[in-house]
């Protein structure tokens, strides 16, 4: 018995002994595996990236201080009225349930206010990454005006953001830090501004024009393109699968099971669709934008400056407008907007040019004076064309024209009118003008 238990000891001791090397060599073991050359990432950027406050911007301030009305649609005016306000802190959000066209006007015509006027509807959640908003319950609204009142006396402001399409308000308390920095930056800066009148082209409609001439410099730009290539790369989820065929003289079309996109190659516009991402629900107006904005941006798609101009939740479409120093530019021989609807959690369909206005022709730049707006409102007004009643706004802007032999852009500095909804270029000639652009 004695040997039995002695056996069983020296086998114990070895297996315990064997565990331990095993274990022991397990842990020590570095295989001998060959290097794999790791795979350069893919950039399948197309152009430039943007921040949210360089496509959100009004696109004219009217101050109006004591007596006198002044006003600019200078992009770099408008950017420092912009700068100053980030560092204001807005507080108390309350709602004005019944806000009509006349009370609008009645906001406007207030002494010691000014105003920021914007193309489309902008979500104030979204705004709040471009101002200091202390409030942690911010509305799902959209405003399409901001409306800031000031008493010399203190320093808190009254905003109002407004929407005229909706008609509704929603007031807020804005905190200056220094109200002395607030006169020398904004009050002083925009008394100087250019003399602006008010013409009512309807009860409804109070528009805010130039008294006198406007002086636009006009611009020849060359003409670039991205290759459409580039899109594919950056649209479609694996380019190698995606087939491509001529099917016009000047129609290509990039295509794979889920999505088509088709190449316009005389207007240099694509359109890419995804059939099985439409839908029928209504957007919240802060997330439709961010994810839009977000799309873009995550193919540098703003190969130009481009600015929000329209949205609308109910078709889940949101676009931005081509602009050149601030103005906006239409044109009847191509696109300048980029317009996409969003589906469901994915773009549906996305329209666009996909040329960009190269270098600028010195020797074709030259000054063009513009009538003055209030003389373009009464022609408007006193037309048989139109019916001047329905013009909602008279802006400057740009009516871009394609050279296709030189390959040229020529932006002639114009004024246009919107009838519900529609951008038309100002003609004394033909009043009646051809709807172009927004819509």
């Amino acid at each position: 018995m004695k040997q039995v238990e002695t056996i069983k000891s020296i086998v114990l001791f070895l297996l315990i002994a064997l565990s331990i090397t095993l274990t022991f060599s397990i842990w020590t073991y570095t295989p001998n595996l060959q290097t794999i050359d790791q795979k350069p990432t893919v950039d399948i950027s197309i152009s430039n990236r943007a921040t949210i406050e360089k496509v959100i911007k009004p696109y004219k301030s009217i101050f109006r201080i004591q007596d006198s009305l002044t006003g600019t649609t200078d992009s770099t005016e408008i950017e420092h009225i912009l700068k100053a306000m980030e560092n204001w802190t807005i507080t108390d959000i309350l709602k004005d349930q019944n806000f009509n066209a006349d009370k609008l006007n009645l906001l406007m015509k207030k002494r010691n206010s000014f105003t920021l006027f914007y193309h489309a509807e902008v979500p104030l959640r979204v705004y709040e990454n471009l101002m200091d908003i202390d409030d942690e319950n911010i509305p799902e609204t959209s405003f399409d005006r901001i409306i800031v009142e000031w008493n010399t006396l203190n320093t808190t402001l009254d905003m109002h953001f407004v929407s005229s399409l909706h008609q509704s308000r929603y007031s807020a308390q804005v905190h200056v830090a220094d109200l002395q920095k607030f006169n020398q930056s904004l009050l002083v800066r925009g008394k100087n501004f250019s003399e602006y009148a008010e013409v009512a082209t309807s009860d409804e409609h109070l528009i805010m024009i130039p008294v006198n001439r406007s002086e636009i410099i006009r611009n020849t730009y060359y003409q670039d393109s991205i290759s459409p290539s580039r899109f594919r790369d950056a649209l479609f989820s694996d380019p190698n699968a995606v087939r491509r065929s001529q099917v016009g003289q000047n129609q290509e079309e990039f295509q794979d099971d889920h999505a088509l996109m088709t190449i316009n190659t005389d207007k240099k516009i694509l359109e890419y669709v995804q059939p099985t991402a439409k839908t029928n629900e209504v957007a919240f107006p802060s997330d439709l934008l961010l994810d839009v904005f977000d799309f873009i941006n995550e193919h540098g798609g703003w190969s130009n400056e481009y600015r929000l101009t329209n949205m609308n939740p109910l078709s889940r479409t949101v676009e931005f407008q081509l602009h050149v120093h601030g103005l906006p530019v239409f044109s009847d021989t191509t696109s300048t907007m980029i317009e996409q609807v969003w589906g469901d959690e994915r773009v549906f369909r996305y329209k666009r040019p996909y040329y960009i206005l190269d270098s600028n022709l010195p020797s074709e730049t030259e000054t063009v004076y513009l009538a003055s707006g209030v003389d373009v409102a009464k022609m408007l007004i006193e037309s048989d064309e139109i019916d001047g009643g329905q013009v909602e706004e008279i802006i400057p802007g740009y009516f871009m024209k394609y050279d296709t032999n030189p390959n040229l852009f020529m932006l002639e500095p114009s004024w246009f009118y919107k009838i519900k909804g529609n951008w038309i270029r100002f003609s004394p000639e033909n009043l009646g003008g051809e709807m172009i652009g927004l819509e």
